[in-house]
């Protein structure tokens, strides 16, 4: 099985341009579910829908959330009709396997106050204000998704930008608009990322070809490491550190920019979501902020309050 799970990931890799992510959290589940097996012992090309469902009746008994399930059920559907289209298996036992159904949950967004905290902090906390601001300027002003952000390459910053070319998810290419802040923060760290890299080749080291080197193995600064930065500012900012994640605020980008006017198929072009259906949830998180405002504003309100 491991055999076809490397063949599988491969296939994903070079004719889907599945991202990197992707392929990890694909070969994560698929061998636990290969150790699963194992251990009753049943192979991979004798698994039965049976022993497909007493998988996810364990993975359940583990506690393991609806959302981790529906993915690892996901990831084996997608092998075995890899494996019938190969001509490995004549049917697949798992696509008749309904998943578990997910709670719908409005994502975590910021207000604007609290974003402006965080861009305050970025431009004070220690020694890489510059980067640092020039991280979350890009991070609120296109919504990129964290990967997307730290894997920037610098060509797409050059010449003062008006918009940034964005390679996202399968490889999906989109423009996303920069704002003033934004472009103003990109010419200011240019410079310092630049004599930088100067510094580096003068030393017989290659040059980089992203916009947030890193001497990682990666080349440029992990998605763990923003995060761990991101944390930091919210402390340092007074805003609550379990609100803030980088994903965040790409939803406060959406939820502003619906605030203000922006149609919800601008907002999909520039979120790189494939389907408006997905960009339509930050109605509900608009909807539900106009709620709390009219709740603890409204004068009629004020006069129910004190009534009771």
């Amino acid at each position: 099985m491991s055999q076809w799970i490397s063949t599988f990931l491969e296939a994903q890799a070079a004719e889907l341009g599945a991202a990197n992510n992707t392929l990890l959290a694909y070969g994560r589940d698929l061998k636990d579910f290969e150790a699963w097996l194992a251990r009753k012992p049943v192979d991979f090309l004798k698994a039965s829908q049976d022993d497909v469902e007493h998988y996810l009746i364990y993975c359940d008994a583990q506690g393991l959330a609806k959302s981790t399930r529906a993915r690892r059920l996901s990831s084996i559907k997608q092998i075995y009709r890899f494996a019938f289209e190969e001509g490995w298996r004549e049917d697949n036992p798992a696509i008749q396997i309904a998943g578990p159904g997910l709670d719908k949950k409005l994502p975590k967004t910021l207000d604007i106050e609290e974003v402006d905290r965080l861009l305050s902090a970025a431009r004070t906390l220690g020694r890489d204000t510059l980067r640092n601001t020039c991280l979350m300027e890009l991070l609120y002003a296109t919504g990129m998704r964290v990967t997307e952000l730290v894997s920037l390459p610098v060509s797409a910053a050059r010449g003062d930008p008006r918009v940034l070319l964005i390679l996202g998810k399968g490889g999906k290419e989109r423009i996303v608009p920069l704002s003033p802040p934004a472009r103003e923060a990109l010419v200011a760290w240019l410079p310092i990322r630049d004599a930088a890299d100067d510094l580096a080749k003068s030393k017989g080291k290659a040059a980089s070809k992203y916009l947030f080197p890193s001497r990682g193995v990666a080349g440029y600064l992990t998605r763990h490491r923003f995060y761990l930065l991101i944390k930091e500012l919210a402390v340092a900012g007074g805003v609550m550190p379990s609100k803030v994640t980088p994903h965040t605020l790409r939803h406060a980008f959406a939820t502003h920019l619906l605030a203000g006017g922006a149609d919800l198929r601008s907002i999909q072009a520039m979120l790189g979501h494939a389907d408006v259906a997905t960009t339509e949830i930050y109605t509900h998180v608009l909807d539900e902020r106009l709620t709390e405002l009219v709740l603890e504003h409204h004068p009629l309100t004020q006069n129910d309050k004190r009534k009771s």
